[in-house]
């Protein structure tokens, strides 16, 4: 029989991996967090902009306010949290191989949540490996979390939410957007963002894309053209820009290694970014002691991963006998109507669409 160190494992310590090991604390589970950053709250810290949604989903509370107080609530709750942590190995009995200060060794959990999150979706065009292209994440964390400004002079590449965000911050911090492109014919993130840049007189090349940086050393410059139906560079409509930063904001995948590792069955969702863990309503995948939660489970917001990640946490508590299945089953019920609310509208729509596709490959499994 195996030693467990601890009851729960999570795996990520983002918003997705905060809220869920809230929810299982507060029920009495023992917790443990792993996350390789040296900070806990993951995307949260990069979010100086208010929440949308409801009370319920702290509209109006921006996103660095909504990591502190998911910290103080783990921290009076007295979880277990290792950062600077690096989770490897996924071994028999649960048992997770981590790095942690140089050294090599393990913990074994009853249950585990997988909460990695996503990763950026790099760009490839001539000169993209020049220093002054670089992904929206990261230029989030140099303005948001560690007060550098990158670069003065802006082309941003991709119009859905992260990129008009983003944009807009980089207005805060200082720098000048110059342009943003996006390869469809229209924008892909809410108008409600969009409306900010438009409002200050950056242009939007709506059906263009990016087809040099220039520089030798850095980024001196870009040059972008307009594109067919077909993505096809339309000869002639090519221009130059004056800048010395590329960011790159072209769209989410999610990071599904240690799922890969648990031996958890993948599926491909493309309205969710891709290859994704199955699972079905409740969290879980397809070993029924691993759940996983937030964009390792299909892109969406920040206060759907906190939901996920809610249910998740919820489930472990349930499945270790620390909830009444009555009590189950009204907190689930509560939680899963949170969600709904987040999936309305055109966007909304079709994620509510992929998510119950994600639960229909599940159930095929058997």
């Amino acid at each position: 029989m195996a030693h467990y160190d601890t009851e729960l494992a999570i795996i990520g310590a983002g918003p997705a991996g905060l809220a869920a090991a809230v929810e299982a604390a507060k029920r009495g589970v023992e917790t443990t967090i792993i996350d390789e950053n040296m900070k806990a709250g993951g995307q949260l810290f990069k979010q100086i902009h208010k929440f949308f949604g409801s009370h319920r989903h702290l509209a109006g509370t921006r996103g660095y306010n909504i990591g502190e107080m998911l910290l103080d609530e783990i921290a009076k709750l007295r979880v277990n949290t290792l950062l600077s942590t690096v989770a490897f190995g996924f071994f028999e009995d649960n048992r997770i191989g981590i790095y942690r200060e140089g050294e090599v060794s393990s913990i074994v959990a009853k249950q585990v949540i997988i909460a990695t999150g996503a990763l950026e979706n790099p760009l490839k065009f001539k000169g993209w490996t020049l220093p002054g292209v670089m992904g929206a994440g990261a230029v989030q964390t140099m303005i948001n979390v560690n007060g550098v400004l990158p670069g003065r002079k802006v082309l941003m590449v991709g119009s859905g939410n992260v990129g008009l965000i983003v944009s807009y911050q980089l207005l805060q911090a200082g720098a000048e957007v110059v342009a943003l492109v996006e390869a469809l014919p229209q924008i892909s993130g809410w108008h409600v963002h969009a409306g900010k840049i438009w409002r200050l007189g950056i242009p939007i090349y709506l059906s263009h894309t990016i087809v040099e940086a220039e520089g030798r050393e850095f980024v001196t410059g870009a040059v972008i053209a307009g594109i067919n139906n077909k993505f096809e560079v339309i000869k002639g409509t090519e221009r130059k820009l004056d800048v010395d930063l590329i960011c790159i904001a072209v769209g989410l995948r999610p990071l599904i290694e240690v799922a890969r590792l648990a031996n958890c069955r993948i599926g491909y969702v493309d309205g969710l970014g891709g290859f994704l863990p199955l699972h079905n309503e409740y969290m879980m995948s397809s070993r029924k002691d691993v759940y996983v939660a937030g964009d390792c489970t299909g892109v969406e917001e920040a206060s759907t991963a906190m939901e996920e990640g809610r249910l998740a946490g919820l489930s472990c508590a349930y499945s270790l006998g620390k909830v009444k299945r009555e009590s189950y089953d009204m907190a689930a019920r509560i939680i899963n109507s949170n969600m709904m609310e987040l999936r309305i509208g055109s966007f909304g729509d079709e994620r509510r669409r992929c998510k119950e596709e994600i639960f229909h490959h599940f159930a095929a499994l058997g």
